[in-house]
């Protein structure tokens, strides 16, 4: 990567927004409504705070707005999907409603990762393989890149009781000297760490956290959530919260230069 080395840190963090549209029942009437939502807004700022410039490209903009060549991609240190499936790189506005070719945003991020980029995904409903299978990135180009094997059935597990994680290796520098207590996360993605990976934090026999490499590039997935519902306020509050995130993606940038950053929007 060009830019390894030189002036502040950037992301691209891909994800956690998402539109709802409800139907209000009273009696015999209803009506409906419609949300917009966007669930990343503790964690951008966390980041921006800790040193990275932050392009934030929601899901509904990835069509038009997610890099289609290896020099714009090139332009970030790290590259964080949370929360939005394989589908929407794939069927984009070009092929989707057009029929035409177009490239492969997923190939071109795995490439970028082959060639010395950080990838870092996040869990969430449609991360990994996600509800009722429909994140599916186990059957895209990320299936190769990833540290970890992707079930090919619904991943989520649910843990409302609170899972409490265990940090196996508490002083890999990407925690970043965090404490070994986590407040506890309420569901993950059930995944299974690949052999030449390493797996950071879990809970019980299930990796939360794994870290690895692909090609030149580093890779990470933190298989429960950075915002509701999986990750807690109690989570999001937490004060060691900003240098767990920021530690994780410098490590998976390859970098470790810190200074104040900034978020756009792409």
């Amino acid at each position: 990567m060009s830019n390894k080395g030189f002036g502040r840190l950037r992301a691209l963090v891909v994800g956690e927004s998402w539109i709802k549209h409800t139907i209000h029942m009273k009696g015999f009437d209803h009506f409906h409504s419609t949300e917009y939502e966007e669930g990343a807004g503790e964690f951008l700022n966390a980041i921006s705070n800790g040193g990275f410039d932050v392009t934030y490209t929601r899901g509904h903009e990835v069509s038009a707005k997610f890099p289609t060549s290896a020099e714009s991609l090139q332009a970030y240190d790290v590259v964080v999907i949370s929360d939005v499936g394989a589908n929407t790189f794939l069927l984009t506005d070009e092929t989707f409603l057009r029929s035409k070719p177009t490239v492969n945003r997923l190939s071109l991020l795995a490439d970028y990762v082959e060639h010395g980029g950080g990838l870092l995904m996040v869990g969430g409903y449609l991360s990994f393989s996600g509800i009722d299978g429909r994140g599916r990135y186990g059957m895209s180009p990320l299936a190769d890149v990833l540290p970890v094997k992707l079930l090919n059935h619904d991943d989520r597990i649910e843990v409302p009781e609170g899972a409490v994680a265990q940090v196996d290796v508490p002083d890999h520098d990407a925690l970043g000297g965090t404490p070994p207590r986590w407040p506890a996360l309420l569901g993950y993605n059930r995944v299974v760490a690949k052999p030449d990976a390493q797996v950071i934090v879990r809970y019980r026999q299930d990796p939360l956290l794994v870290v690895g490499t692909h090609g030149a590039g580093r890779v990470g997935a933190f298989t429960s959530d950075m915002a509701p519902h999986w990750a807690p306020p109690e989570f999001l509050a937490w004060e060691h919260y900003q240098t767990l995130w920021v530690s994780l993606l410098r490590w998976t940038s390859g970098r470790s230069e810190a200074g104040r950053g900034s978020v756009k929007t792409a």
